[in-house]
């Protein structure tokens, strides 16, 4: 089981980097559309690592449960936002906010016992900011 949700972990990073690598190769024309596919797909994957904190949330013995459910709408509201911004501001929010979601894992996840997929989140987080980072130049 853990080698396949390492596979689907790093199989996830293929957008952040296709995107990013293609927004500097196409046409000026083209990159909009681009920089649209990375910031939406970002904005799935803030999506997702929110809803990861309902999950704790909704076990039934987890400490700050308020605090797993209020937390777990803000990546998704964060993307949202993004995705009707301009693709260069957009992209730094994305960043920022990514992070702010390792630095929230780092500090619960342990506390639910899933801290030994926080080095697949450490790298994950990596690859997806820079992508976005790198994206930001051309858009």
């Amino acid at each position: 089981m853990k080698n396949k949700v390492l596979t689907l972990g790093y199989a996830g990073l293929i957008p952040f980097v296709v995107f990013a690598a293609l927004i500097w190769m196409v046409s000026p024309d083209l990159q909009p559309f681009v920089a649209l596919a990375l910031t939406g797909y970002a904005s799935s994957i803030l999506a997702f690592l929110g809803g990861i904190h309902w999950g704790i949330g909704f076990k039934t013995d987890v400490e700050h449960r308020a605090f797993h459910f209020v937390w777990g709408v803000v990546p998704a509201l964060s993307g949202w936002v993004c995705v009707i911004m301009p693709a260069y501001a957009a992209l730094i929010l994305l960043a920022v906010m990514l992070t702010v979601c390792y630095l929230v894992d780092r500090k619960t996840w342990h506390l639910v016992g899933l801290e030994e997929w926080l080095r697949l989140r450490l790298i994950l987080t990596i690859v997806s900011v820079l992508s976005c980072l790198f994206a930001t130049g051309a858009a």
